[in-house]
């Protein structure tokens, strides 16, 4: 594709060259997007961290998306996420009372990353996990992987995805405890300590 100069129109120009976003701060965070626990729901768990390019570098404009089921288990049924309002088109946030399951968390200037949500449960013979995309500078295509919580041995030695994994690199896809409700998670897109990402096929 090429561009014309108007000013000088016997003239024709290379188009400028394109990158990759990031632009999300256009649409894509929303009021609320991180608080996906209902207000004072006492399994609320607080899982955070930062997500780092090859150079070990924090990203500030990378987006992290969670998805997780219910304490029990459950796949959240419930909507409202991001909830517009009817009157102005703006998002209203969340109404603090249902859980979806879903969050979006955009990185701040430091590459830091923090969700409140609920404990999930075991679903399908999985230990249980949060589920997570991650959208970045320079990626074509968003990455998955999973964030699963330390505590149960037994549980995550007997996961289908886990027993998959090189021993030596399952820790990439387990939390660090920090206390009994908060949970470290970082996010290496390449390099040395780079987080095990999953296909779906």
């Amino acid at each position: 594709m090429t561009t014309i100069d108007p000013s000088r129109p016997e003239t024709v120009l290379p188009t400028p060259s394109h990158t990759v976003g990031p632009f999300y701060g256009y649409a894509l965070p929303f009021p609320g997007g991180p608080e996906v626990a209902p207000l004072g729901h006492p399994d609320t768990v607080t899982v955070h961290g930062y997500v780092y390019d090859g150079e070990g570098s924090p990203l500030p404009d990378a987006l992290v998306e969670i998805w997780g089921p219910g304490p029990d288990g459950s796949v959240p049924a419930a909507t409202g996420s991001m909830r517009r309002d009817p009157a102005s088109g703006g998002f209203a946030g969340r109404n603090g009372l249902e859980f979806t399951g879903f969050g979006r968390i955009q990185t701040d200037a430091d590459g830091h990353w923090v969700a409140r949500t609920l404990r999930p449960g075991a679903r399908g013979g999985n230990a249980p996990y949060i589920a997570v995309c991650v959208f970045a500078r320079g990626l074509l295509m968003h990455l998955f992987t999973r964030i699963y919580l330390p505590g149960d041995d037994a549980a995550l030695a007997a996961d289908q995805v886990l027993r998959q994994v090189a021993e030596d690199r399952r820790r990439t896809l387990i939390a660090t405890e920090q206390s009994s409700a908060t949970y470290r998670f970082d996010i290496h897109l390449q390099g040395e300590n780079e987080t095990v990402f999953l296909e779906f096929q």
